[in-house]
């Protein structure tokens, strides 16, 4: 994930919210779980043949990616790269992670990414 483009999605990650019933792990670095995503998304790699070197289990990173889904991320970053110009050359790749979960998203999530 290159510096400039986390530093545009940051602020638009949805915040950990701890569950209600207590126990579970420490949230993992909200960095780590998109760029685990991103690689679901743009590898057509199923959720569950997530490669383990990302750190992140395949069940947390559909988790967030629903979760994410659900809390309209992907249009917020499609208008945030339409409006930031900092990304460089990572503006047409980011476009196309954007579109991607909104496809992937749509499919499984109503019309909660369109």
């Amino acid at each position: 994930m290159p510096d400039p483009l986390w530093t545009l999605v940051a602020p638009l990650v949805p915040r950990f919210t701890p569950r209600p019933q207590g126990g579970g792990s420490v949230p993992l670095d909200h960095r780590d779980v998109f760029a685990a995503v991103v690689f679901v998304l743009t590898s057509d790699c199923a959720w569950r043949h997530l490669p383990s070197s990302f750190g992140v289990s395949p069940a947390t990173a559909h988790r967030r990616f629903a979760a994410w889904t659900r809390s309209g991320l992907w249009p917020r970053l499609r208008q945030a790269l339409s409006e930031n110009r900092d990304v460089g050359d990572d503006r047409e790749w980011a476009a196309a992670v954007v579109d991607a979960a909104i496809v992937r998203g749509g499919a499984h999530f109503g019309s909660a990414g369109r």
